[in-house]
This record gives C-alpha cells, structure tokens and sequence, in this order.
C-alpha cells in the first residue's frame, strides 16, 4: 500500500458523490482554491464528529484562506446525507465507496477496509493540475490540529 503523497507531489484528481449525490470533482474545486480533504474512518461517530462539527463552526477562517474544506469517508453518501442533516454540517461529504480515493491518497485502513483519519491541503499548480501542500495521517481518536492546516493555505 503506497501512503501519504508526498508534499510536491501531483494530488491523484477524482470524482465522488457528494451527500445529495452529486458529482464533486476535485480539479473543478482547486479552479475556485485550495481544497482540503479530511478523511474519515466512520460517521456517526466521537472524534469524526468532533473534527465535522469544528470544520463547519470554522468554516468562516476556512473561507478567509480560500479552501473548500470537505470530508472523505467510505460511508455511502445516504449515511453522510442523514449525518449532516443530524449535526448541521455545512461544508460536502464524500463518499468513496469504492476505496479508489482513500487507496490514491494512501490512507486506507486495512483492517477495518476504511479511511484512516487524515488531512490533505491540495493547492493548483502553474500547470492547473493539484499539488499536495501538506498530508498528514492520524491515529484513530487524535483529531487533526486546526492551526497547522489553517497555516498550510
């Protein structure tokens, strides 16, 4: 299993559902800036919770930098739809069901076939493709430190 891209590094492009499942494509996003993808192992669940509900209660610092903040797990887009209807989620949740986007960005969880928690801040290079500015994968209860991400766009 390859693991995180490293910084520099072209970020793989994809295209996943979103929770009212339509199609979100990473180059689109990085056309409006940079775009950080938090991964998560399960919705509907403590420290996952905590890491959504402070990315939407940030989300005004998020947009001051110029970075659409969405969240990545292998939970079908009807479980992250009824997950941000429950907490009041304001920024995009993806589905990747078919683990292509967390095997890309090295963070499956092999044992439980998951994402593992991570962050990975994408910015558009010169040549318009994505490029890794920061990734950093987690242990499963460590939640990602905002003012680290935040000093990354």
């Amino acid at each position: 299993m390859a693991g995180l891209p490293a910084v520099g590094s072209i970020a793989p492009d994809f295209t996943l559902l979103d929770q009212d499942r339509e199609n979100w494509e990473l180059s689109k996003h990085l056309q409006r800036g940079d775009v950080v993808l938090c991964f998560y192992p399960f919705a509907f669940t403590g420290v996952c919770g905590t890491e959504m509900k402070c990315i939407t209660s940030e989300m005004a610092s998020w947009k001051a930098k110029g970075a659409n903040v969405v969240g990545v797990s292998c939970d079908s887009m009807y479980a992250n739809k009824a997950w941000a209807q429950q907490e009041g989620f304001k920024h995009t949740l993806l589905s990747d069901l078919h683990r292509t986007v967390v095997r890309a960005y090295g963070v499956l969880w092999e044992d439980l076939h998951v994402s593992k928690r991570a962050t990975v801040v994408i910015g558009a290079a010169i040549d318009g493709r994505g490029r890794v500015k920061f990734a950093e994968a987690r242990e499963p209860g460590k939640a990602m430190a905002w003012d680290d991400v935040l000093a990354k766009l």
